[in-house]
């Protein structure tokens, strides 16, 4: 399973922003964002995220609580 994490570096070192398991060993896809596209790519995935989540044809699933 993919799982993304943000981070950033410090003294060359990756340091993530929350803390996670990674056990030794683990493979990690590192893609730089530069700080003034930063907000733009937040408010791409948001709205992709919220089409999703904000979806009143799921409201019918709350009639199953």
């Amino acid at each position: 399973m993919l799982k993304t994490l943000w981070a950033t570096v410090r003294q060359g070192k990756i340091e993530l922003l929350e803390s996670a398991e990674l056990p030794e060993g683990t493979r990690v896809l590192v893609t730089l964002i530069p700080d003034d596209e930063t907000e733009f790519w937040f408010q791409a995935s948001q709205t992709s995220l919220s089409s999703v989540w904000d979806n009143p044809e799921d409201n019918v699933y709350a009639q199953l609580l």
